[in-house]
């Protein structure tokens, strides 16, 4: 059988590159763009650059990228000021979690097995960073640093804002005044508010309602601040999705006897989850990236941690390679989670196909 004209080279080019003159155009354009960086920037990066341990002085010879600041700072730049001779332990908790989510990410694993998992998972990893028990060393969360803080915080902030999000979207829909006015107010209070003043409300001011000699982790009160904004904005989304389903579908619930409960749950909930799919893992995305600043309460995630990996006065000048790879790590992770939503969405719809 003779391949279909759409899968040959030059019919897709005319058909993706070329379609219109306005397309063509910047077809030519993007081409003459590429030809007048991609040398510099593989020259650079590639061909002078430096690899493998190094000092400083090795870079400048090179007169390239530094890729040898990587291979001298990523400890650092990945497990922070976490205690040098146990970063395998954070290494096993960032392997756990990669593993958590894979298992998650797979339709066929979506059972009620799973919640156990993840609390026995989670479990584990907080053993592995905390210490104190199976002759670990014990290691304060102010010493929790890079990467693993970072998936800690992310990862944790969206698990449990994504329910309660829920419970405030279904509040803010809700016939009871009470629950809808405080469902409202707490959304729109902490919509209507920057990440950063919650995280400095959560660090500076909570504490002083406190009572004399009671304090709350850093890392703690850095997850419930993240979590408590993330849940606002993914309330939205939710709320948007239950307003897309059409009437027909609540009024179905009651005459099968459905009681509220079981009409969301078996009903409502899948279909409007369905539907906003894209803007709730933007959400997630955006609660990844905001992970940055933690550095508010005083921890070093992964930004923080290679910003401090380049205050060593040697390597300061290379800090371009610095913070071109913690935005890969950060990209990598945001691509999945963007792939994934994808993939999902076309897996749950594919009987409106």
């Amino acid at each position: 059988m003779k391949p279909s004209f759409r899968h040959r080279p030059l019919d897709w080019g005319r058909a993706n590159l070329f379609s219109s003159p306005a397309n063509s155009l910047l077809t030519v354009l993007a081409l003459a763009l590429l030809w007048q960086l991609a040398p510099p920037l593989v020259g650079w990066g590639v061909l002078r650059a430096s690899w493998g341990a190094g000092d400083p002085e090795t870079c400048r010879q090179a007169g390239g990228a530094c890729w040898t600041l990587l291979t001298e700072k990523h400890r650092l730049m990945l497990f922070g000021v976490y205690p040098y001779e146990q970063h395998w332990r954070p290494l096993l908790a960032m392997a756990l979690f990669v593993a958590l989510l894979a298992t998650s990410a797979n339709r066929r694993f979506w059972r009620p097995w799973l919640a156990a998992l993840w609390l026995l998972t989670v479990l584990g990893i907080g053993i592995l960073m905390w210490g104190g028990v199976l002759g670990l060393v014990p290691v304060e969360t102010a010493q929790w640093g890079g990467l693993p803080l970072t998936l800690v915080i992310a990862v944790l902030a969206i698990a449990m804002a994504f329910p309660f999000s829920i419970l405030l979207a279904l509040g803010r829909r809700s016939d009871l005044p009470a629950i809808k006015a405080l469902s409202v107010g707490y959304i729109e209070l902490v919509r209507g508010v920057p990440l950063v003043s919650v995280l400095f409300m959560a660090s500076v001011m909570f504490p002083l309602f406190l009572p004399e000699g009671v304090t709350i982790d850093k890392a703690l009160r850095a997850l419930v601040g993240m979590t408590l904004f993330t849940a606002a904005y993914l309330a939205e989304a939710v709320r948007g999705g239950l307003q897309a389903i059409p009437r027909g579908q609540f009024e179905a619930a009651d005459v099968l006897g459905l009681s509220y409960w079981q009409a969301m749950r078996l009903i409502i909930l899948p279909q409007a989850l369905r539907l906003v799919i894209p803007p709730i893992v933007n959400q997630f995305i955006t609660c990844f990236k905001d992970t940055s600043l933690v550095t508010i309460v005083g921890l070093y995630d992964l930004l923080a941690a290679t910003k401090a990996a380049l205050n060593d006065p040697g390597w300061r000048p290379f800090f371009v390679e610095g913070y071109l790879a913690a935005a890969l790590v950060y990209f990598c992770f945001c691509f999945f989670m963007s792939r994934y939503s994808q993939w999902l969405e076309r897996e749950l719809n594919r009987d409106r196909r």
